[in-house]
C-alpha cells in the first residue's frame, strides 16, 4: 500500500487507515484478529483508536492482537483522549485528565508509547495553551512521538496549529486532524481544510464512506446486520438517509457502473485523493468488507468522474468564503 507523509512531519503512514470504533462493542476479538491480519498483510500500517471506544476494550483489544499476531513495530498507532462520560461536560482536556488518560491507554495496548496521540475534542473549559502543553510533555517523556487534534473546527486548528509553531524546538507540531469527510460531510473545506493545508496539518478523514451510506447498501431500506439496524448505531447513520443524501449516492452508482467499480471503491477514491488528505480511517466490520475497501488502492478516479461528484455533492459556501464580489 502507498505510503503518505503526515503532515508535515516524516511520520510516513499507510493511504488508508484502520478504525476500531466498534472493537470490544459490536467487533470481538476474532473478528478484530481477522481484520488486522488483513489490513497488515495488505501493506497498512495506521491504526486508528480512543480510550473511550469500547470503554477502553478497543485499545485492550488492539494490544492484545500486537502482543501475538502482528508485530507493534509494524504498525502506527493512533489514539486518542478527552472525551469523558459525564453529561455535564463532556470534554476534559485538563493537562491531569490527558496525561492521566494516556498512562492508562498505554496501559492497555501493553506498549511504552503510541505513534500518534490526538485530542479528541476542543475543550472550551480549559485554557488551550494548557491542553496543548500536555501534549508537549506526553511527546518530550517520549509517550507520544507525534500529536494531533480531533473535531477542532477552523478557528481552533488555526489556533492550536500556530501556538505550536510559535516557538521552535519548544512545542510539538500538531501533525494531523481527523475529521469527518465524504462526499456527504463536506463541511471541513470551509474553513478546516484551509487551515490545515497553510499549516502544514495532515487531515484523517473519519467516516469516508458516510457511514456506510455511500456503499449504497441503503438504497432499498436498512439490511439486517447493517449500522442502520442497530439500535446504538441507527441514530448515527440516520442524517445521511434523506433525499440530497439519496441523489448523491444514485451519482456514485452512476461513476462505478461507468468505471466497472463498485461504490465502496468510487467514494473511497474520491476522499482518499482530495487535497490535505493523508489516510481516511475506515471502520469495517468484518473481513470481507475490509478487503472490499482495500481493494481501493489500484483506482484513481478520472478527472471528469472527480468533477462531476464534486459537483453533486458541492456543499453550498457564499460569503465570506467566497470573493464578496461575485455574489
Amino acid at each position: 500500500m502507498e505510503q503518505r507523509h503526515l503532515g508535515r512531519t516524516g511520520l510516513r503512514v499507510s493511504r488508508i487507515g484502520l478504525g476500531t470504533l466498534t472493537w470490544g462493542r459490536d467487533t470481538d476479538e476474532h473478528d478484530a484478529a481477522d481484520l488486522l491480519k488483513v489490513f497488515w498483510e495488505a501493506g497498512g500500517t495506521l491504526v486508528d483508536t480512543a480510550d473511550v471506544y469500547g470503554d477502553g476494550e478497543a485499545e485492550y483489544l488492539l494490544g492484545r492482537l500486537m502482543e501475538g499476531l502482528v508485530p507493534r513495530r509494524d504498525l502506527v498507532v493512533s489514539t486518542k483522549a478527552g472525551s469523558v462520560p459525564d453529561p455535564e461536560r463532556r470534554f476534559d482536556g485538563s493537562r491531569g485528565h490527558l496525561l492521566s488518560a494516556l498512562d492508562a491507554s498505554l496501559a492497555r495496548l501493553g506498549t511504552d508509547y503510541v505513534d500518534v496521540w490526538h485530542l479528541h475534542a476542543f475543550d472550551p473549559c480549559t485554557p488551550l495553551e494548557e491542553t496543548l502543553g500536555a501534549l508537549d510533555l506526553a511527546v518530550s517523556s517520549g509517550r507520544a512521538r507525534y500529536a494531533g487534534v480531533s473535531n477542532f473546527c477552523g478557528w481552533q486548528l488555526a489556533r492550536a496549529a500556530t501556538w505550536q509553531l510559535a516557538a521552535p524546538g519548544g512545542r510539538t507540531r500538531i501533525a494531523s486532524t481527523q475529521m469527518e469527510y465524504s462526499l456527504l460531510q463536506r463541511g471541513v473545506e470551509r474553513e478546516v481544510l484551509p487551515a490545515a493545508l497553510d499549516l502544514g496539518v495532515g487531515l484523517l478523514p473519519s467516516s469516508p464512506l458516510g457511514r456506510g451510506v455511500l456503499t449504497g447498501k441503503y438504497r432499498d431500506g436498512t439490511p439486517p446486520g447493517s449500522r442502520g439496524a442497530s439500535e446504538h448505531l441507527a441514530p448515527f447513520v440516520a442524517p445521511y438517509l434523506d433525499d440530497a443524501a439519496s441523489r448523491i449516492v444514485d451519482a456514485v452508482q452512476t461513476a462505478a457502473d461507468g468505471l466497472s467499480a463498485t461504490p465502496l471503491q468510487v467514494a473511497l477514491a474520491w476522499v482518499r485523493d482530495r487535497p490535505g488528505v493523508v489516510a481516511p480511517i475506515v471502520g469495517a466490520r468484518t473481513a470481507q468488507q475490509l478487503t472490499a475497501a482495500l481493494s481501493v488502492e489500484a483506482l484513481s478516479l478520472p478527472d471528469e468522474i472527480c468533477r462531476a461528484l464534486d459537483d453533486v455533492s458541492a456543499p453550498v459556501h457564499r460569503y465570506p468564503d467566497h470573493d464578496w464580489s461575485t455574489l
